[in-house]
């Protein structure tokens, strides 16, 4: 049937057109099939020629049909018809522009406009969705990881539906344009052809590559069409719910939805959308979008972009989201948060705020600062970058400072990393922003503050004094509006009075009158009208009661209570003259009002100034407090953590907060991390705090810098000079450290300059001359100094591996050693506390440097030996001189001053290590350096031999060659074991023999560390003890016989810093001689328990370096380690941590340390010894905790009632007893045999009687007897309390464990 005498009707799906009433309504009549579609599709386009838009009346079908087969048509017949329909809707649209501006326009001609008119749209909306259709699922096809087949899929034909959907849609915006509703007789265009049209753009949105900027046109397109029909077409409550599902099912339309809402209410007027989207998101419920986390994504991104873009329309319908702040995805929260944050940024800042934007203001910073501790991580990271975007922004009241930094500063322990990283910045953005001072010193601040506050105080006591004297009149005058307002409410007639008081007028008239009276002192103005009002009944006619008929009751009232208030009655003061005290008032107040203005003025002055000194003071403190806990966190897992913690003591070191500084230094040993960001977030913090100095010319700036950097080695350690040469080494081999620095710190002496040593050897002359011969005895920290630049040359010098230079030495008679021999020996009679460091290197020096190192400083013993005995034998010829007893130097050494003794025994220590790494380092290498170079020769010899033999003899002269290149490899192995034997020969046969310069001091040393009592001085039994430890380093048959001694004194010295020294000592010891130090371990850790801090410290850190390199093996004393982690002392703490992250990076690292403390140690006889022997209840508290937590067995059930003796008395601690009962419940739940059930019921008897009773354990054994018994006289040990008691390990140690002995023995032999 022909389109022109029946209505198109737009089906909701495309069958619908194959069946309906063909009397009213259009049916397509017949469906091509795909070989009828060119004809049919030419002569559609033939009447399109000739009839124009209309010829779709009598080829619906055609195209209609093309629909139906469009995936099994060819890409040239698809193209086709959506030119020929683009053409015949573009025709279309401007034959309407004219046809709808004519009034003569019959009924017949607009039906069948209108019918050709949704047809063509039907049929171009319909090869659009078939075109985005294809398109995406040849972009699903195209997903390729690898990238393959790119070129295969480019464009062949030079069409490209991406290009064709914005003119498209342009052409159907121009369409929407005109006014269609005239084809609607002037009514509303059916609401279904609107949908038509924006479901063109809807579909094109849906589209995940729209997104992109080479879409950005299209987007546009579709943004305008969408406007119009919205505009013109009433699609506001359609467009309402569409947006809201696309939301909900596409995440990328977010942003897109955001810009178009937003060029809608700008371009076009359209505000009131922007509340329909945010009233139909807000009425989702909360508990559903919890469920869906997918759709609330798209909500809670177009709600925050939304607000960057219009903020003052989502503030003004911000209300109906507010429940969502409540609901449990953190998503949506966030969104609202933000939107928050922006209206704060945007709209409601500045001073001019008018009151209900203020509230709304201090509201959403309220909201805010209480969503910095939600539940959520995510939530709370986000809210402090807002509040850290709103302080950057300058918006933030200071009524809300101090608040807000105290909440930032409790982030700091949150145990979210995203959260503590936001909490820096925010505080780093405090600092920056801070409306105070440049300078944040509390100390700075405080003094100001006190005599402000002293100002103050003596101000407004001169202003209390000097205060006028209100009149009652003048009150009441103040009063009066209240009073009336108060009044006139309660003399309303239909005024409620369900919160009016029971109110009892006294027997009296004056006793009421001071009722009132009081009432209105206190302001209580409403219950004094009221009674007033009964008193006025009561007191008829009585004073104050009495009323004039004329008066109204107001009026009355308000007179008797100005007449109350005043204490004015009529008939009083009647003779004086209201003109007179009129104008005495008037030129009083003229006289007094000008000089009490300025004292009020300045009064208020200096209150402003006390409250900002207070916020600057209280500012200062918080971020004082937020020092210290930054400071923990630079040592944290995290490393964005550590760089913002890095960053911030930067920006508070400009502000001159001296707690600054111990951050600065803090940071330094980060400058050694494995982590390359760490590193260089160190150095450049040390780039902007000290390599931009200011200063008006290069060599004032050189002098800052200088100074700068002298601050941090004021009482610095020399950990921190160390890290502090590696940062500055790192400048100068980057050309950072300019020359007028260098210059500068040559001029002052020392200088640190590891980066370019051959800056040291072409001054080395300069260094000798006034660091070591001019004022050396004048400054042995200088002197030392320059020992360790010269150092570097040593160190510089050092051959690359493979090469076989010839290493870098000086001559024996090279000035610098002349004057370092001369140097030590003349400073070895002057008592001098920088003497023993600068002595120490001195000899490193030498045997760095030095040919025959040996010799000098056997030259330098001999010296001082000499020096040390002429003084014995002069204090020996006094005493006989003085008549004094011979026994009194009998023994010749306790007549030395103790100095000499002292810098003797640090002498002898020095030079006996020194040559222990001389030999084992320097002369190995050179012995290996000759050897190859004599091997290298042989080789050439020998390759030079056999290229002058015959050509015949080269077969067998090759195989010659690579047997005895093989042979040379063999000898080379060999050789390198030879050599090693040789070094170690020397060390264990002639260091120590009697011919050699040690044998005359050993004794001496020896004797010092035998008699404490004798030799009291702390210094010297120090060194005496250090230097038996190097000395131990010489010989392993030495080491092994004085070991005793030297875990003793490790053990038992009551000096910390002699058990410290001596644990470094073993630790090294630990590692040249492993199986002579392998049974004395156990000493080693039970240093950890040392009662002194630095003692604890230093074997932490020993036992951290000899665990991690295998030295030690990981056993149960290593639970020592994990005791640290609870040590009262920061410093420590930090070793054990450092200790177990260490270890956990190591591959089997923990899992290794976990097996030895829960299968070796568990359930041993170590655990029960804790029980019997606690050093406190916290210990057998907390090992009932952890025995609650362990892995249950039947096993474990067996050792529980074999060991039950052990833990019975600690029973009655209920926290030990809640252990056991949980370890009881688990037991039940996973033993189902009989047998086990009947123990674990025998030892819940056990521990029931045990707790209630405290009985003995053989009294309890008694089975079914749960009377209390008689107490024990003596409890009896048991078996396992026997085991315990006789074990080895709870003896008094001064000798190793014989089941370590045994292992290290067999060690030994296996090894030989």
């Amino acid at each position: 049937m022909a389109a022109a005498s029946c209505e198109f009707q737009l089906p909701l799906a495309a069958d619908d057109l194959l069946r309906g009433d063909s009397s009213r309504h259009y049916v397509v009549q017949e469906v091509l099939s795909v070989r009828e579609l060119p004809p049919a599709i030419a002569a559609f386009r033939a009447a399109f020629r000739g009839r124009g838009a209309l010829a779709v009346l009598q080829h619906f079908d055609t195209v209609y049909s093309l629909l139906r087969h469009f995936r099994a048509l060819g890409a040239t017949a698809k193209e086709d018809a959506l030119e020929l329909m683009m053409q015949v809707v573009t025709h279309h649209s401007n034959e309407l522009s004219t046809i709808l501006s004519d009034s003569g326009l019959s009924h017949t001609d607009r039906d069948a406009h209108l019918n050709a008119l949704k047809m063509n749209c039907y049929l171009l909306s319909g090869l659009l969705e078939a075109f985005e259709m294809e398109a995406f699922k040849s972009g699903l096809a195209e997903v390729d990881p690898a990238g393959k087949n790119k070129k295969s899929r480019t464009k062949v034909s030079g069409f490209s539906w991406e290009d064709e959907r914005e003119p498209l849609l342009r052409l159907l915006t121009q369409l929407l344009q005109l006014d269609l509703r005239q084809l609607w007789s002037g009514l509303v265009v059916e609401e279904e052809f609107v949908s038509l049209l924006t479901g063109c753009c809807y579909r094109i949105l849906e589209n995940s590559n729209i997104g992109l900027q080479r879409y950005r046109a299209t987007r546009e397109a579709a943004t305008h069409l969408l406007a119009t029909a919205l505009t013109h077409y009433d699609h506001m409550f359609s467009a309402t719910l569409k947006i809201a599902q696309m939301l909900q099912h596409f995440e990328h339309v977010a942003p897109l939805f955001a810009q178009a809402v937003t060029l809608w209410a700008k371009e076009y007027g359209l505000k009131s959308i922007v509340g329909e989207l945010l009233r139909e998101i807000g009425q989702k419920c909360p508990q559903e979008l919890a469920r869906d986390t997918s759709g609330i994504k798209g909500y809670a991104v177009f709600i925050t972009e939304l607000a960057e873009q219009i903020p003052a329309l989502v503030l003004s319908n911000m209300s109906v989201l507010l429940r969502h702040l409540d609901g449990e995805n953190y998503m949506m929260r966030n969104a609202i948060l933000s939107a928050m944050a922006e209206a704060l940024l945007q709209v409601l800042n500045g001073d001019q705020l008018e009151e209900a934007a203020r509230g709304t203001r201090d509201h959403f910073l309220n909201t805010l600062q209480a969503h910095i501790c939600d539940v959520n991580g995510f939530v709370r990271s986000r809210v402090l970058q807002l509040f850290t975007r709103i302080v950057q922004g300058k918006v933030l009241p200071l009524t809300q400072f101090l608040s807000v930094v105290s909440l930032a500063v409790g982030r700091l322990k949150d145990k979210s990393v995203v959260v503590v990283k936001n909490a820096i910045q925010l505080l780093a953005a405090f600092l920056s922003n801070n409306p105070y001072s440049c300078k944040l010193s509390c100390s700075d601040l405080a003094e100001p503050l006190k005599k402000e506050v002293q100002k103050l105080q003596e101000m407004r006591d001169r202003c209390r004094e000097a205060a006028p004297t209100i009149t009652p009149e003048e009150e009441w005058e103040a009063m009066l509006p209240e009073v009336r307002a108060a009044a006139r409410q309660i003399l309303q007639p239909l005024q409620e009075e369900e919160d009016e008081e029971m109110l009892e007028v006294e027997e009296t008239a004056e006793g009421t009158s001071v009722q009132i009276t009081g009432m209105l002192r206190k302001l209580n103005y409403k219950n004094a009208v009221r009674l007033t009002q009964k008193a006025l009944c009561r007191f008829h006619g009585q004073e104050p009661f009495s009323n004039s008929k004329e008066e109204n009751e107001e009026t009355t009232i308000l007179g008797i209570l100005k007449r109350l208030y005043t204490g004015f009655c009529p008939g009083e003061n009647s003779g004086d003259s209201p003109c007179d005290n009129g104008s005495l008032t008037i030129e009083e107040a003229v006289l007094e009002e000008q000089p009490q203005e300025q004292p009020q003025m300045e009064l208020v002055k200096q209150e402003m100034l006390v409250q900002y000194l207070q916020d600057a003071y209280n500012f200062s403190v918080k971020i004082t407090e937020a020092l210290s806990l930054i400071s923990k966190l630079m040592y944290e897992n995290s490393v964005s953590v550590v760089q913002e913690a890095i960053e911030f003591f930067v920006t508070v070191s400009q502000f001159g907060v001296p707690q600054a500084l111990l951050g600065v230094r803090r940071m330094l040993p980060l400058v050694w991390s494995k982590e390359s960001g760490i590193k260089e977030a160190v150095l450049n913090a040390y780039r902007q705090l000290y390599l931009s100095p200011s200063g008006d010319s290069e060599r004032a700036r050189a002098q800052n810098l200088v100074c700068s950097l002298s601050l941090i080695m004021v009482d610095a350690s020399l950990g921190t000079i160390q890290c502090l040469e590696e940062i500055i080494s790192e400048f100068v081999q980057k050309d950072e450290i300019k020359p007028a620095v260098i210059q500068l710190l040559w001029e002052r002496f020392p200088e640190k300059t590891q980066g370019k040593p051959e800056i040291i050897g072409s001054n080395l002359d300069v260094l000798v001359t006034v660091g070591l011969a001019e004022r050396v005895c004048e400054d042995y920290r200088l002197a030392e100094e320059v020992c360790n630049a010269i150092s570097k040359l040593a160190s510089n010098s050092k051959p690359a591996r493979g090469k076989n230079n010839v290493p870098f030495r000086l001559p024996q008679e090279q000035a610098l050693f002349v004057c370092l021999s001369e140097a030590v020996s003349n400073g070895f009679a002057q008592p001098s506390s920088h003497w023993i460091p600068f002595m120490e290197a001195a000899i490193t020096l030498i045997y760095q440097l030095a040919e025959c190192p040996e010799k000098i400083c056997a030259h330098i013993l001999q010296v001082c030996s000499q020096k040390a005995l002429e003084n014995l034998q002069e204090t020996d010829g006094q005493k006989e001189e003085s008549g004094a007893s011979p026994s009194r130097v009998s023994d010749g050494a306790s007549s030395l001053p103790t100095f000499l003794l002292l810098h003797l025994v640090s002498l002898v220590g020095q030079v006996a290590l020194r040559q222990v790494a001389h030999l084992e380092v320097s002369v190995s290498a050179e012995l290996r350096r000759r050897r190859i170079l004599r091997e290298e020769e042989k080789t050439k010899k020998h390759k030079e031999r056999s290229d002058s033999s015959t050509i015949k003899q080269r077969p067998r002269s090759t195989g010659n060659d690579t047997t005895m290149e093989e042979e040379l490899g063999l000898i080379g192995a060999s050789a390198d074991d030879t050599e090693a034997e040789l070094i170690r020969s020397i060390c264990e046969t002639e260091l120590l023999d009697e011919k050699h310069l040690f044998s005359a001091f050993v004794p001496l040393v020896l004797k010092i560390c035998n008699n404490p009592g004798l030799y009291s001085d702390p210094a010297l039994r120090a060194a005496a003890a250090l230097t038996l430890g190097k000395v131990c380093m010489i010989s392993s048959e030495f080491c092994d016989s004085h070991l005793r001694l030297l875990f003793t004194m490790m053990e038992k010295s009551p000096l910390p810093v002699v058990r410290s020294n001596l644990i470094i000592a073993a630790g090294d010891l630990a590692i040249r001689f492993p199986n002579q130090v392998e049974p004395w371990t156990p000493h080693l850790y039970a240093r950890l328990r040392d009662p002194c801090q630095s003692v604890r410290q230093t074997a932490g850190v020993v036992m951290t370096h000899l665990i991690l390199k295998d030295m030690v093996k990981v056993k149960g004393q290593v639970s020592e380690m994990a005791a640290l982690l609870i040590d009262p002392e920061e410093a420590i703490v930090g070793v054990a941590q450092n200790f177990f992250n260490e270890l956990s990076n190591k591959a089997s690292g923990c899992s290794g340390f976990l097996d030895v403390l829960i299968f070796t140690y568990t359930f041993s006889y170590e655990l029960w010894a804790i029980f019997v022997f606690p050093r406190n209840e916290r210990q057998y508290r907390d090992l009932s905790h952890c025995l609650s937590l362990l892995p249950i067995s039947e096993r474990g059930l067996h050792k529980l009632q074999d060991n039950f003796d052990c833990f019975a008395d600690k029973l009655q601690d209920p926290a030990v007893y809640s252990c056991f009962q949980a370890v009881l419940v688990r037991f039940r739940r996973a033993f189902g045999k009989p047998e086990t059930k009947a123990l674990v019921e025998e030892l819940e008897q056990k521990l029931s009687a045990c707790h209630n009773q405290g009985l003995d354990s053989a009294e309890m054994c008694q089975e079914g007897d749960k009377t209390p018994l008689p107490e024990p006289a003596k409890q009896k040990p048991t078996a396992g309390m026997m085991m315990i008691l006789s074990h080895p390990g709870h003896k008094k140690l001064l000798s190793p464990s014989p089941v370590m002995k045994r292992t290290a023995l067999r060690m030994s032999y296996w090894q030989n």
